[in-house]
């Protein structure tokens, strides 16, 4: 098993040094994205999604706290025991300039601000999930940590690449289950299927279990599953555990965002979608429709 060893405390003021030995890593979730040298899932997907550019846009343009993250994270904060601190502003309404300085000041601690509905929600979810059967079970505190950052070296790159687990579970005879927690508008399966794909799960999924099999937490037989969760009463829980067919597409297209990221890394060029002339036709409906019309 590999040890858990403290990274960033000493690290200087422009960051922290860079990581060369994999390992389990005990630090806050700022420093973890501060390694931009390791590549991470959400990483991964956006080289695939998007562009080399965009990737690297979005590093050196980190996205500001926006208000929409304020529940899911505030979600996880309670499930997982870890986590920046929840704050109720007895307010409703953020409207006076006294309350705004409020919200402010929690931010600038690193908190999260909560109205009290919004606190009522989170807490009420949170319930929710400790009487579920299964996801209760995975989310013990007796039996598991929470928030772990995983680095490892991926061999045909030679590349170092990473992963923020929400749960790393103890040690364990027979198959270690990995847990992830998400919330989301519905946990219906028909509906989780379609954000699969959308967000790239099944990418995470082979993600988070090469980093537990490179380090020897877990062998090729280690199960990952996501806890899904409405985020509106009752706060339904589905856990969902992606097939193997979508979890060899997600193999492949971390391998082709591995294989970019390197290119990329050596030459130093983040190309776009393309540096050539690209020849682009109609819509299928729309030279049906004009074919039959014009020719």
């Amino acid at each position: 098993m590999t040890t858990v060893a403290q990274a960033g405390a000493q690290a200087p003021a422009s960051g922290p040094a860079p990581i060369t030995e994999p390992g389990i890593y005990d630090m806050d979730n700022e420093t973890y994205h501060s390694h931009r040298y390791a590549l991470s899932s959400s990483g991964a997907r956006k080289l695939i999604e998007a562009s080399p550019a965009h990737f690297r846009y979005e590093q050196d343009h980190p996205q500001p706290i926006k208000k929409v993250w304020d529940i899911g994270n505030a979600a996880h904060r309670l499930v997982l025991g870890n986590g920046p601190t929840l704050v109720r502003i007895d307010a409703e309404e953020w409207r006076t300039k006294a309350v705004k300085e409020e919200v402010a000041a929690v931010r600038d601690e690193g908190g999260i601000p909560l109205k009290p509905g919004e606190w009522e929600q989170v807490h009420e979810m949170a319930d929710a999930l400790r009487r579920h059967p299964v996801a209760s079970l995975l989310f013990d505190p007796e039996h598991g940590t929470p928030e772990r950052s995983l680095f490892w070296r991926d061999a045909p790159t030679g590349l170092m690449r990473r992963a923020r687990l929400d749960w790393l579970p103890n040690p364990r005879t027979g198959r270690l289950i990995i847990p992830d927690y998400k919330t989301c508008v519905s946990a219906k399966p028909e509906r989780l299927e379609r954000v699969i794909d959308d967000l790239g799960y099944h990418q995470q999924d082979d993600t988070y279990r090469s980093a537990c099999h490179a380090l020897g937490i877990a062998d090729e037989n280690a199960a990952f599953v996501f806890v899904c969760q409405e985020k509106t009463a009752p706060y339904v829980i589905t856990v969902i555990e992606v097939n193997a067919t979508a979890r060899r597409i997600g193999a492949a297209r971390n391998r082709r965002a591995l294989e970019t990221f390197a290119h990329c890394t050596a030459t130093g060029y983040w190309p776009g979608y393309s540096d050539d002339v690209v020849p682009v036709a109609l819509p299928g409906w729309a030279e049906t429709r004009d074919t039959l019309e014009y020719l």
